[in-house]
């Protein structure tokens, strides 16, 4: 499981602060989220051998009034989704009355809470833990967050009762392959269609889950493990409004996979909650096969129009191979999973420094780098810097001043010539000497 971390609190208690902080190592917020509040952004973050995921939500006054608004209901949903809770305060305001309303309402959640007291620059920690002892919580934390100061201890605490990521991956079996998709086009009824039995509940109602799910199963004599984020939720439970789309389970199915299919309805064409969760899936580099389901349920007109506009759309993922399928009624599904075996294949392939570096010089010999200032850019040996996705670093003189087109057709030429199927390739630029050269000269001068 990758622990989602909320962050609640009044305004500016230093929320977005400390959600920086805590995502700095993948160096992005992640998003907006899209139609529901302009105030909830998602991260994630990675400490040690470990991922998770933090939610900074919108400012709570703490006033009745404000706690009934769109606003406290989303830091509800982030707070009910969410593992672990990090409950801001100021040390400069004091407690207030409006921590006071807050921490009612962390209390009827019954989520494990941390009292974070924030901005003691110049404060005597132990007098400020003093004044909020009142609130009634057990674990309070004393930090700055703008300076970083007790920031590292708090995140080791709330991530010390969760599995290392290679723990997690030690527990399945096969390619983990996560399968996302807006509520109600189809993911639970694939993913039965994949098992081969109801493993989910599937049903024609929108929804989310709190949880995602683990299902293990064989084909064709191949293990695998799907994680559903579909609706499983009874239909008299499922929430309207605030409930119609899950980023945090989206984006912990993702930071969990090694492929996944982004199941789209073909009814409805490519959505903007769908290129959103495609960007989640780029900023991830995660392998990635797209299924358009129901297609059986279109005419041939309208198959036709489709298929046009969504080659047109979804061009900016070429690299992913789409499927038109009916998991209902089984067609399509089986070249499905062949093209996830494929961009699983792809994406942890391992390839030698010799290889690559030939490849480069194929890559220069038919198109060189361009000059800058008069100097040509150099590029000397390439190798493997990691995988899922594959990385290839490249080093060379003045690599920083190397243009996104040739960037662009270094990253075509090697995905052509290494035939990369359903994985994107992330391309690393280094300047410097080569620091295989002195092992080089010692070789030559033993000969």
């Amino acid at each position: 499981m990758i622990p989602v971390i909320a962050l609640i609190g009044r305004p500016n208690v230093g929320k977005s602060t400390l959600f920086n902080v805590f995502t700095r190592s993948r160096d992005a917020i992640v998003a907006n989220e899209p139609g529901l509040t302009r105030d909830r952004q998602y991260g994630v973050g990675e400490r040690a051998d470990k991922t998770f995921i933090v939610v900074d939500t919108g400012g709570l006054s703490g006033d009745k009034q404000d706690l009934d608004d769109l606003m406290a209901q989303q830091t509800r949903l982030a707070m009910e989704e969410a593992d672990e809770l990090v409950f801001l305060v100021d040390a400069r305001d004091g407690l207030t009355g409006g921590d006071r309303q807050i921490a009612e309402m962390v209390r009827k959640s019954g989520k494990p809470c941390r009292l974070v007291i924030n901005k003691i620059d110049g404060f005597d920690p132990e007098q400020v833990r003093a004044e909020f002892y009142a609130l009634g919580f057990e674990h309070l934390h004393a930090v700055s967050a703008a300076h970083r100061k007790g920031t590292s201890a708090l995140l080791d605490t709330l991530l010390a009762a969760y599995p290392s990521d290679t723990e997690t991956a030690q527990t399945v079996s096969g390619p983990l392959i996560a399968v996302i998709g807006r509520p109600n086009v189809g993911k639970s009824t694939l993913i039965n269609r994949l098992v081969g039995e109801e493993r989910v509940v599937a049903f024609d109602q929108p929804g989310t889950t709190r949880d995602t799910i683990a299902v293990p199963f064989e084909r064709h004599g191949k293990p695998y493990t799907l994680i559903d984020t579909a609706g499983v939720r009874r239909r008299g439970k499922v929430r309207q409004a605030i409930e119609k789309f899950s980023v945090i389970k989206a984006l912990e199915a993702i930071e969990k996979s090694q492929v996944v299919i982004l199941v789209i309805d073909a009814r409805e064409g490519l959505t903007d909650q769908d290129l959103t969760l495609l960007g989640y899936v780029l900023n991830s580099g995660r392998a990635l096969v797209i299924a358009i389901n129901k297609w059986d349920g279109l005419d041939s007109e309208q198959r036709e129009q489709n298929r046009r506009t969504l080659e047109r759309r979804l061009d900016f993922v070429s690299f992913a191979a789409r499927h038109f399928i009916s998991a209902r009624h089984g067609t399509g599904v089986g070249e499905l999973m062949a093209s996830v075996d494929q961009a699983y294949a792809s994406a942890c392939r391992d390839f030698n420094t010799r290889y690559l570096t030939d490849l480069l010089e194929e890559a220069v010999f038919k198109h060189n780098p361009p000059l800058h200032h008069g100097r040509r850019i150099k590029l000397r040996y390439a190798h493997q810097g990691g995988r899922n996705p594959p990385v290839i670093v490249i080093h060379g003189n003045q690599t920083q001043y190397l243009p996104d087109a040739y960037l662009r057709y270094l990253t075509n030429f090697f995905i052509s010539r290494l035939k990369l199927k359903g994985t994107p390739l992330r391309i690393e630029l280094k300047s410097g000497k080569n620091p295989f050269a002195d092992k080089k000269r010692k070789k030559k001068a033993k000969k």
